[in-house]
């Protein structure tokens, strides 16, 4: 019991790191929160601090996921009785994914959980058959939506929606499925502002400018 209660909390705390806030911080010296969305996520970063940092940010929040239920996973998996190893896993990638949501180090004010869900999921592809196929599946969708309408916003959401389908249509485990359905339930509620103004034409759009000399 206090090794999973220690799995959880450290879990969490890897999920908390503000990565976005912290590259605001140390790249222009300013509080991500109080400018762009206000958001402490990749699509924030790479609207107020450029390509690169928008970039690194993503790559990071991924990172996050993987290492929880990959790294992490392995070394708790072995020290604790107490679940299964694959359902250990999947609520330690749950608590990383609440760290990133609601992070203890900005006062329970983070991101949207998008990338890092990625990363979890990329993480739990390597011990769950069928789950590469259901990830390839939601990268065609995310690109397909959002290079026919240019919304991040969007594209997300649509993937939130499709992800426990596809994990239903496929037949994943089931703590899975049921666990990706949660998790597109918070996806669909934290993005409610979006959806607000999708829904009214004034969710900003994102398009690459080709740098100039």
């Amino acid at each position: 019991m206090l090794m999973t209660g220690v799995a959880l909390l450290i879990s969490y705390l890897v999920g908390s790191i503000p990565t976005a806030y912290l590259f605001g911080k140390m790249l222009k010296g300013i509080d991500i929160r109080t400018v762009g969305s206000g958001n402490v996520g990749a699509t924030n970063a790479l609207r107020i601090l450029g390509r690169k940092a928008g970039i690194t940010v993503l790559l990071l929040d991924i990172l996050k996921g993987f290492v929880t239920v990959v790294f992490l996973g392995n070394f708790f998996s072995d020290q604790t009785l107490l679940l299964p190893a694959q359902d250990l896993r999947l609520l330690m990638g749950l608590a990383c994914i609440c760290g990133h949501n609601w992070t203890v180090f900005l006062r329970f004010k983070g991101g949207k959980g998008i990338a890092t869900t990625f990363g979890v999921l990329l993480g739990m592809a390597l011990k769950i058959e069928g789950l590469n196929l259901v990830i390839g599946l939601l990268i065609l969708l995310w690109f397909t939506v959002f290079l026919v309408f240019r919304i991040v916003s969007l594209a997300s959401i649509c993937c939130a929606v499709a992800l426990p389908v596809f994990c239903f249509v496929f037949k994943l485990p089931w703590l899975f499925a049921v666990l990706c359905l949660l998790l597109s339930v918070v996806v669909i509620l934290r993005h409610k502002s979006n959806l607000g103004r999708i829904l009214q034409g004034k969710e900003p759009r994102l398009y690459f400018k080709k740098s100039t000399r």
